[in-house]
């Protein structure tokens, strides 16, 4: 699969010990919810939510119900939680595959009370509360109240949990995050006591220890992109590799790649790479990103291509820098490494984003968890 030495590496072993970590982290609370959603932010649905499973999670976070699905044709039995609403085909799968169905308005309880009657099963809810990420979510008690009708009227559904999202949980400031702890804690004194109460994801469950509840979610803590200085001890799992194909020594004046925006200043040696934002290397990081070669920074000079970028390894021993040499786009070399962090904030976004940038065309190879 790797014609052409641009492949993606994930190293079970780090999901592994970032979930223990993770679990251990949040002691006493009964749960923990490994959030696999959008194959597992770029590092293998499956693979990624077996490792969790195995390792302190007891349940899974998916967003849609297609990655419920994938997950039971593995083989898996955890309890999985759809975290976003279905229409009626989403609703028909769900119960279909023992999903547990979030539910914020009385159309989606009669589509899966429907769907539930239809198949003749007994489908697990959860209600979200929206205390103020203006989301999804039931806002007010006179809709929760209703809400909460909804499902007493519907004799295929079963109430089991209820949760709410923070808006800000990783921000400087407290004051919002607390302002929706206080809507919550009003809001649960409407709800069934012997639920499953989640409130926290990553920087909230570890910022905030009386907002655990019974489940903290972990998501991209998971992944090793710690949100909060509070956070456990976590690791990247993710490296992403390409290598050098063509190496020429350019005079002072020439110029690189589309437009001409880069133009040396003095004689410069270039590296081309066989990677684009065809694989999702994002074009927004032309100029502005650094690759690994040789454990030393080299920067990314001229436009990104569809399929090819240009690096600047003047620097770098020529040895080092021939044609195979491999090259770390996210990841460690030598004494050095590049964040997912690191490259959104020269791309402008978020880690999530670029741990979820690779596309298709891009292999990834997994180093497993030891012993599994």
């Amino acid at each position: 699969m790797r014609y052409r030495g641009t492949y993606i590496e994930v190293d079970l072993q780090r999901i592994a010990a970032n979930t223990a970590a993770l679990r251990r982290s949040i002691e006493p609370t009964p749960h923990m919810m490994a959030v696999v959603k959008a194959n597992a932010y770029g590092h293998g649905l499956v693979q990624v939510a077996q490792t969790a499973l195995e390792n302190g999670a007891d349940w899974l976070g998916v967003a849609i119900p297609e990655e419920g699905e994938c997950l039971r044709e593995a083989g898996i039995t955890a309890p999985i939680l759809v975290l976003g609403g279905v229409n009626a085909r989403g609703a028909e799968a769900s119960v279909c595959f023992g999903l547990t169905q979030t539910v914020f308005d009385a159309e989606r309880v009669r589509l899966l009370e429907a769907a539930a009657a239809r198949q003749g099963k007994k489908a697990d809810i959860h209600i979200k509360i929206d205390t103020g990420m203006g989301r999804i979510g039931v806002r007010t008690e006179d809709e929760l109240a209703t809400l909460i009708h909804a499902i007493e009227a519907s004799p295929h559904l079963s109430l089991t949990g209820a949760f709410t999202h923070f808006a800000d949980a990783d921000g400087e400031e407290e004051s919002y995050s607390l302002s929706q702890m206080k809507a919550f804690e009003k809001m649960k004194q409407l709800l069934p006591k012997d639920i499953l109460i989640h409130a926290s994801a990553s920087a909230a469950g570890a910022r905030f220890p009386n907002a655990r509840y019974q489940m903290v979610r972990q998501g991209i803590s998971l992944y090793g992109c710690a949100p909060r200085p509070e956070c456990a001890s976590v690791k990247p799992a993710l490296s992403w590799y390409t290598e050098v194909i063509h190496v020429k020594t350019l005079p002072a004046g020439a110029c690189v790649s589309y437009g001409c925006t880069y133009r040396a200043e003095k004689e410069t040696r270039v590296a081309t790479l066989p990677i684009g934002y065809g694989d999702g290397y994002h074009r927004a990081l032309s100029g502005k990103a650094q690759v690994l070669i040789g454990g030393v920074r080299c920067p990314v000079i001229g436009r990104i291509c569809m399929d090819q970028m240009m690096a600047d390894v003047t620097q770098v021993p020529t040895e080092e820098a021939a044609v195979g040499a491999k090259v770390v786009l996210l990841g460690r070399q030598g004494t050095d490494e590049i964040t997912a962090g690191e490259l959104a904030d020269w791309a402008g976004t978020i880690s999530y984003e670029m741990l979820l940038a690779a596309t298709a065309r891009v292999p990834v190879t997994y180093i497993k968890a030891s012993g599994k």
